[in-house]
């Protein structure tokens, strides 16, 4: 048997995640002087919350090596092989934090996947392959079919403001926006696992509307698209876009996920986006 470990940053319900006994490695946020794991201790809409009454901008810090031994040991147990669904190395250091635990497992087969991408599709990358893994396809299969996937993904998000992103040091080749930032709505988008300029526009309305053209354009018509909405605290928003790209994509289902703590300390409230394979 092969275990999917993810960590929060795929963005997938907690309780999904527990039915389907996949292992969640916390990120850790931190205001001023106290760090919170973004699992048990700080959700969302708490996050939203202390934003706005903190005095300065949190920080965020990958998992400790330690957080996986317990899953590490239990899989070794079971004779079981792990596969380990990380957020882009470029974005966040989970890849080398679960590198250095699997260290210490020196019979345990252990794989660290730098998957180049974060959010919806990364959650949906570990839904792939926890369904790879529970029909019994061994490691080494399930790992070939993710690597498949990987440069398949395309992200494209809206951020009401650069701010998070330059200040969390996340902002990549958008830097070269900083100058506009009062003058345009940027469409951001994930590129070889860091974060790039795709379009401007003068609004968010406008926005809004060209990101449905660039996914009708580019996403496939079917359920395999795996096509999904993310947010942070615009669940509104997001419902009324997913319902969008529901009729125009002709897919049956957009599920919406809404973005964790790690991830809105640099995107800032508000940000949304959508994933898909193409």
């Amino acid at each position: 048997m092969t275990l999917i470990v993810a960590d929060t940053t795929c963005g997938l319900p907690r309780e999904l995640l527990r039915q389907r006994g996949i292992p969640l490695i916390p990120q850790i946020v931190i205001f001023g002087d106290k760090e919170y794991r973004d699992d048990t201790e700080l959700d969302t809409a708490t996050f939203l919350e202390k934003l706005k009454a903190a005095s300065s901008l949190p920080k965020t810090a990958a998992p400790p090596p330690a957080l996986y031994n317990p899953v590490f040991e239990q899989a070794k147990a079971r004779g079981d092989s792990v596969l380990v669904l990380a957020p882009s190395a470029k974005v966040s250091g989970t890849v080398r934090a679960a590198t250095l635990a699997a260290q210490d497992f020196p019979g345990l087969d252990v794989r660290v996947i730098d998957t180049l991408t974060v959010a919806c599709n990364l959650g949906s990358l570990v839904l792939v392959a926890d369904d790879l893994a529970k029909s019994g396809k061994p490691a080494g299969e399930i790992q070939a079919q993710i690597e498949n996937l990987i440069p398949r993904g395309r992200i494209y998000f809206l951020v009401d403001t650069l701010e998070y992103l330059q200040k969390g040091g996340r902002i990549g080749g958008a830097k070269a926006l900083l100058g506009e930032l009062l003058q345009v709505k940027p469409i951001l988008h994930i590129v070889e696992g860091q974060v790039e300029p795709f379009e401007q526009q003068r609004t968010k309305r406008r926005a809004l509307a060209r990101l449905v053209e660039v996914v009708e354009a580019q996403c496939p018509k079917s359920d395999a698209a795996r096509l999904s909405v993310m947010h942070a605290g615009a669940e509104d928003e997001a419902r009324a876009l997913a319902a969008d790209l529901k009729s125009r994509a002709l897919v049956d289902e957009v599920p919406i996920y809404e973005l964790p703590p790690a991830i809105v300390t640099h995107g800032g409230p508000k940000t949304m986006g959508v994933g898909f394979f193409v």
